[in-house]
């Protein structure tokens, strides 16, 4: 065996431990890869990892996700950036389609669901405290702010899958404008390998193309859940409005209950939040065998997962030239504000179908205020309240 694949293979292991092991988002996930890809293996330097990292920020699709399948490309090509992502991945995952499994093993067992009660509470104070966090921490300006309130109404009064995306063009469109207020850059000619971008926008064509021919759902998940895989700028918090709206009100595959009570385990587990989508895919086949449910998961995961693929391959090879562009930075402005208003909006739709009880108001209120003033983990809280759920049940 070649030192190159012995180098690989010890590689693809560190991603695999780290992803059992990544607890807390993507600012957490990148002091861990520092750790290990930097400082115990030496795999890229410091500034390599921090300017993928801010590359990837600005990329739709899930940050963490992109940045070490990035490291992947940059060690060993395409062909070990995609084995890690199947690394990084496949633990949370696996362990999403199971629970999903298991939520609607329970369903046709006529078992009652009333011990993730706590859950679902919980997980709209989690969303509550995130839009509060992406907001305070990327809009700066008034124009920004603006943005903020009124895609916060958008998404709340057009909850249709198709407004969200306009939303985030026509943010990026005003702030562009403003470009004046970037600093000037000595730019040089972009040299642009274009294969990538055609490689996702022929699988965005071709899944259409034929879900829609075939109506077989499976392919359609795929498809849905690749559009919103293009679009999303954020991370897993600005994921969760797109999904609700189309999953839970637009198409009624999944129940408020069922949703939130997902959301809330895989607050619970290591590795990407974006893993929730295999989630929501299983749950949308469950009227189907078990083989069209897991498919379903994996197809909605792959969906998911993918364009942020394809666009960190595209995007990595001429990003030190079309940083310096200065509507490239403007608009970044709007656009970071438009996915805040959505998550702020997600905050509120999502708390509509929760029982208005005293308790469940005390656990929104409780989850914040922990996570504002506490250092608990958010897996601890959720292990809490699903606990506490099974012994009062």
């Amino acid at each position: 065996m070649s030192v190159r694949r012995v180098r690989y293979l010890i590689f693809l292991r560190d991603v695999l431990i780290l992803s059992v092991t990544s607890f807390g988002g993507p600012t957490a996930h990148l002091a861990l890869f520092l750790d290990m890809m930097v400082e115990k293996r030496g795999y890229i330097t410091e500034k390599d990892l921090i300017e993928l990292h801010a590359l990837c920020q600005i990329l739709p699709g899930p940050t963490s996700t992109q940045t070490i399948t990035a490291i992947g490309f940059k060690i060993g090509g395409p062909g070990l950036a995609y084995l890690t992502l199947l690394f990084w991945a496949l633990p949370a995952l696996t362990i999403m389609i199971s629970l999903a499994l298991m939520i609607n093993f329970f369903q046709e067992m006529d078992v009652s669901l009333s011990f993730l009660k706590f859950i679902q509470p919980i997980a709209v104070g989690i969303v509550a405290y995130s839009a509060y966090k992406i907001s305070s921490s990327v809009v700066s300006t008034r124009t920004g702010f603006f943005l903020m309130i009124i895609s916060t109404m958008a998404a709340y009064i057009f909850r249709t899958p198709w407004a969200f995306p306009f939303m985030l063009l026509i943010g990026g469109f005003v702030t562009a404008f403003k470009f004046k207020k970037q600093p000037v850059e000595e730019k040089s000619r972009i040299k642009i390998n274009w294969s990538n971008f055609i490689l996702w926008i022929s699988v965005l064509v071709f899944a259409a193309v034929l879900g829609g021919v075939t109506k077989y759902l499976p392919i359609r998940l795929f498809e849905n859940f690749y559009r919103n895989g293009s679009l999303i700028f954020g991370g897993g918090q600005v994921l969760v409005p797109l999904l609700y709206t189309e999953f839970v009100e637009f198409k009624n595959y999944l129940t408020s209950e069922e949703f939130l009570s997902g959301y809330g385990f895989v607050q619970a587990l290591p590795g990407p939040v974006f893993s929730f989508s295999a989630y929501v895919g299983t749950l949308s086949m469950k009227n189907t065998d078990l083989f069209q449910q897991i498919l379903g998961g994996i197809m909605a995961a792959a969906g998911v997962f993918l364009p942020g693929t394809f666009f960190i391959f595209f995007v990595s090879r001429f990003w030190e030239d079309l940083k310096k562009y200065r509507v490239v930075k403007a608009s970044l402005e709007g656009i970071n504000a438009v996915s805040s208003g959505m998550v702020i909006a997600a905050a509120f739709f999502l708390f509509e179908p929760v029982d208005p009880t005293t308790v469940n108001y005390v656990l929104m209120l409780g989850t914040m205020c922990l996570m504002f003033f506490t250092r608990i983990p958010t897996p601890v809280i959720i292990i809490v309240g699903l606990v506490t759920g099974i012994i009062l049940k």
